[in-house]
């Protein structure tokens, strides 16, 4: 198969950008731990598997890359991915990272370099995801179910993304495997505009009619919490920390990499609320 491989194909970013590329008609190979039982371009494929490698990469040009969640140290199985990418003639591969580095993760940034030395490398540096006010995740669900959001950000801001606009971008990257976007390999994307916690929690009660108000904590607190939702205490604890640097205002940031790349801007945080309004009505009871 001459196409695009798909890591994290069933996830928030890899399931939107497998319905652009093949509402292109660009031939997708999805990879994932439970591939779909009726999807024959659906394969097994695990970071702790390395034999899972060869058979998800072989035939395919292309690659969007998602590395392990919930990793401070994603090299170890990713070094051997790439190089196996680079073995089978891989022409390109997006990876999808992050504009906010977790304190103490080297290996983030070394993998990084690491895709730009591939062939066709290219990086994608994105901000906060809007869908983490969605449930299941922790900050999603702590407003469902108590409308509040628990942070140590104060009144720092984020450029939040919608994972849609994310895979919009990595879509116009690996559509064509011809196209050319001149010298650059590194992309930051965000939304039109950085908010804090306490504009977003406006936002929500204006328009979804649920009141969420925001609670300050401490890092250490916020990490307490996010080892009781199930995060690894490493992860947990490197999370938390990335709000003292947003309170700090080191993600106060926006680019207009998503226009630049697809031809339309990126969708507001106004535009997100309306769309999922529902979702926060629910407090948790049913």
């Amino acid at each position: 198969m001459t196409g695009v491989l798909v890591t994290g194909g069933t996830g928030k970013t890899g399931s939107a950008l497998v319905r652009l590329l093949r509402g292109r008609g660009v031939p997708v190979r999805v990879a994932s731990r439970t591939p779909a039982a009726g999807d024959p371009d659906a394969v097994r494929f695990e970071w702790d598997d390395p034999a899972t490698y060869q058979a998800a990469l072989r035939g395919a040009d292309r690659v969007f890359l998602v590395p392990p969640v919930n990793s401070v140290d994603p090299m170890p199985l990713v070094g051997p991915f790439l190089a196996e990418a680079r073995r089978l003639g891989i022409r390109r591969v997006v990876l999808l990272g992050s504009a906010i580095v977790l304190p103490g993760a080297m290996s983030a940034l070394e993998l990084a370099a690491h895709v730009r030395d591939q062939p066709g490398g290219i990086v994608l540096r994105a901000s906060g995801f809007m869908q983490n006010f969605l449930s299941p995740h922790p900050l999603g669900e702590r407003i469902r179910r108590h409308g509040e959001i628990r942070t140590a950000t104060h009144t720092g801001r984020v450029g939040w993304i919608d994972a849609r606009d994310i895979a919009a971008a990595a879509s116009a990257l690996l559509s064509d495997p011809g196209a050319e976007h001149g010298d650059r390999s590194d992309y930051l994307l965000t939304g039109p505009k950085a908010f804090s916690y306490q504009e977003a929690a406006a936002i929500i009660t204006a328009h979804a009619r649920r009141p969420v108000h925001v609670v300050q904590v401490n890092a250490g607190e916020l990490a307490a919490e996010y080892r009781a939702a199930g995060m690894p205490a490493e992860f947990a604890r490197a999370l938390a920390a990335v709000e003292e640097g947003i309170g700090a205002g080191r993600e106060d940031r926006v680019s207009t990499a998503v226009l630049d790349l697809t031809g339309r801007p990126p969708r507001t945080f106004t535009e997100f609320v309306k769309e999922h309004a529902a979702t926060w009505t629910d407090n948790g009871r049913s």
